[in-house]
């Protein structure tokens, strides 16, 4: 009869943290984690790439806004994770990581020369998660799991890091001093959301009900499902609400109050000259601001679960405050009122799409009102840093759906893997699009879709090259260098994993991806050869 040991601690505490799935590559100094996963109720997703790992940890979490765990081997696999996390950190997606040490005498950068051997393995991880820990013994697995879930789930919402080494996952507990089966139904850990200090709700209420107001809503306001509140408010305060990349489908396109394109100076002007700019979940970054060129006239209303983000771009009444939980203190303390938001709202869309109409861009909205019309209204989709994303970030009605990319941190082969967690995590078909360069970045987890049958359909638009990067120098310098990219034929490639894939066009994308998506089972791929152009920012 197998023994239990350490990694079983592990597992039976995830269990009863509610953790259902698992994503990660095995190592040499996990052994004992991975033997133990075979014993407990966890499924087990196996990808190629450790950072592909994290992608699919990333979007399960988007989709369902539960935890999954991520299982890492020690050094390279760990350090392979790191743009996958950086990408959930930046984002706000909690995710339980559990990576394998070296064992513990060579622990404190004793240069034993162990296989996989870092000096600080946790100092490398510290940028891109919330919380660090190293287990020296078994009876702390379950403890220092439950501390890293609860600040994994308490917003500011992230990943997490605990390491444990080799010798403690290998560990008998089967003896006198061994750590006792857990239940997996011990209670909840608790999770308490931060409020606000009502002398600063009281305050924020007092500017707005003297003052008109437009809301921005960036992604802190989706992390916290504050969506139907925030609609209350907005209608209450008669508000136009500007939706930031993270904040997309924060409030339904089709609402009157609702602001579209982010990255047009119409957006920005109204941001602008608001008598009062009310951020909810957002740091007004790169993006939000329009490249920096957003100078607000009036009073700055911020508020975030992140302290550091406060104010950190302009001068603001900074509220630390998970954005549903603000928007519970606020509702009843501000009067209803007419401001003429509709109208607002209304001028500055046409204004945008006045503009859009005009830049001979045709090509490219046909394009996305193709990709829409195939896509079901309730489907969860995911995007790469790829020229089709920029459009969609400003112009994808996502319904009845989510829409979720790789802003964050905006790294390259986030798509496909972060969609294949997604449709883990809801049990159905989710959509991703990549370009030929990010593709090129998740293609190996064709096998883990395969192994799996996970429901995945991966539009790859092909355009020969990193296309962003090439409007870039192109509109820079005049010319582009180092952007060309040799590539396969990804049809042939696709079903070399025996991936069903099509090849379509501009005239038939439609058709032939709304049969992709309608699939009943297991991933497909459709690519599209076709380049695409970026607007002019103003």
């Amino acid at each position: 009869m197998t023994q239990r040991n350490g990694g079983d601690v592990v597992v039976e505490t995830l269990t009863a943290l509610d953790i259902k799935d698992v994503f990660g590559i095995p190592g040499q100094h996990a052994l004992g984690l991975f033997d133990a996963l075979s014993r407990s109720p966890l499924n087990f997703y196996s990808s190629r790439v450790e950072n592909n790992a994290a992608f699919a940890a990333d979007g399960y979490a988007r989709a369902t806004g539960n935890p999954a765990a991520l299982f890492l081997s020690t050094g390279p696999g760990a350090l392979t994770s790191l743009a996958g996390l950086q990408e959930a950190y930046a984002t706000g997606a909690p995710i339980i990581v559990v990576s394998s040490q070296i064992p513990a005498a060579g622990l404190g950068a004793r240069r034993k020369g162990m296989l996989h051997q870092l000096d600080e393995q946790t100092e490398s991880v510290r940028n891109v998660t919330k919380f660090q820990a190293t287990v020296q013994h078994a009876a702390a697995i379950p403890s220092v799991l439950e501390d890293a879930y609860r600040v994994a789930m308490t917003a500011p919402q992230g990943p997490v890091w605990v390491e444990i080494p080799e010798d403690i996952l290998l560990e008998s507990q089967d003896t006198a001093h061994g750590v006792p089966a857990i239940s997996a139904a011990a209670p909840a850990v608790d999770v308490t959301q931060p409020e606000a200090p009502d002398a600063l709700v009281q305050r924020a209420a007092e500017v707005i009900n003297t003052s008109s107001t437009v809301i921005v809503a960036g992604g802190g306001v989706r992390r916290s499902g504050a969506g139907k509140l925030l609609v209350q408010l907005a209608e209450k305060i008669d508000a136009p609400v500007v939706c930031t990349v993270g904040g997309n489908t924060a409030v339904p396109r089709g609402h009157r109050l609702a602001v579209h394109f982010i990255e047009d100076r119409h957006v920005t002007d109204l941001m602008d000259n608001a008598e009062t700019l009310l951020v909810l979940g957002s740091s007004l970054g790169e993006v939000t601001s329009n490249y920096y060129t957003l100078r607000p006239q009036g009073t700055i209303i911020q508020v975030d679960a992140e302290a550091k983000v406060l104010a950190s771009n302009h001068p603001a009444l900074g509220i630390r405050a998970d954005i549903s939980t603000f928007l519970a203190q606020l509702l009843p303390k501000v009067t209803q009122a007419q401001h003429s938001g509709a109208a607002q709202a209304a001028a500055v869309n046409a204004k945008v799409a006045e503009r859009m109409n005009g830049l001979g861009l045709e090509h490219e909205q046909q394009i996305m009102e193709a990709i829409r019309k195939a896509v079901p209204a309730d489907m969860q989709t995911y995007w790469d840093m790829t020229i089709a994303a920029y459009w969609a970030w400003n112009m994808w009605d996502a319904k009845d759906g989510e829409f979720h990319s790789a802003q964050g941190a905006g790294g390259l082969g986030y798509a496909f893997p972060a969609a294949f967690g997604g449709a883990v995590g809801l049990g159905k078909r989710t959509f991703a699009l990549a370009g030929d360069g990010s593709a090129l970045y998740s293609t190996s987890e064709l096998a883990a879709a395969v192994q799996h049958k996970v429901p995945v359909t991966w539009l790859i638009v092909d355009d020969g090259g990193y296309g962003i990067l090439r409007e870039y120098m192109t509109e820079a310098f005049g010319k582009a260098t180092a952007t060309e990219l040799a590539r396969p034929d990804f049809v042939k490639l696709a079903e070399s994993f025996g991936v069903p894939a099509l090849k379509a066009t501009k005239k038939t994308l439609q058709e032939v991806l709304s049969q992709a998506l309608t699939a009943e089972s297991g991933p497909n791929v459709v690519v599209l050869e076709t380049h695409l152009r970026m607007w002019e920012i103003t």
